[in-house]
């Protein structure tokens, strides 16, 4: 095992210096509720199986306020009580945007976002959803892992 950002596998970060700089500034530039943005990070990031970001992403909720009722229940949010109404929202469209190969995107799913979420909010959480995807993926490829406790 290897410490907290040590690479297993390519450096991505160093032998991709431009585009991944390019990726970061893309990320960076995405406008969208900081908190509710963190729940997505979250989210996408368990479903892709990506320990690294799960791990980053929980810290980061944690600083940021999220209570630890909420994180641990983000696995089963559809059973659980604790997301409003926009934030189920949110999390709907992250679950069928990160699985889009599998299920698709419905009318239904993006109509609920839709109500939720004006026009430049709904286009800046697509993009939140898919920097996070972009994220898992480096890292899974890239073989990072968290070991320190």
């Amino acid at each position: 095992m290897v410490g907290a950002g040590a690479h297993e596998r390519v450096d991505i970060a160093d032998h991709a210096r431009d585009a991944y700089r390019a990726m970061s500034a893309f990320d960076r530039s995405i406008v969208f509720d900081p908190g509710l943005r963190e729940l997505v990070k979250i989210r996408a990031s368990q479903i892709n199986g990506c320990a690294y970001c799960i791990e980053l992403h929980t810290r980061d909720a944690r600083r940021a306020g999220e209570s630890e009722r909420r994180i641990y229940a983000l696995s089963a949010w559809h059973e659980s009580p604790l997301f409003s109404e926009r934030e189920r929202a949110a999390l709907a469209l992250t679950d069928s945007i990160t699985n889009i190969a599998g299920s698709g995107l419905t009318d239904t799913v993006y109509e609920q976002a839709a109500a939720h979420f004006d026009e430049d909010e709904l286009a800046n959480l697509v993009l939140a959803i898919t920097a996070i995807n972009a994220w898992n993926r480096l890292a899974i490829s890239g073989g990072l892992v968290f070991t320190d406790h």
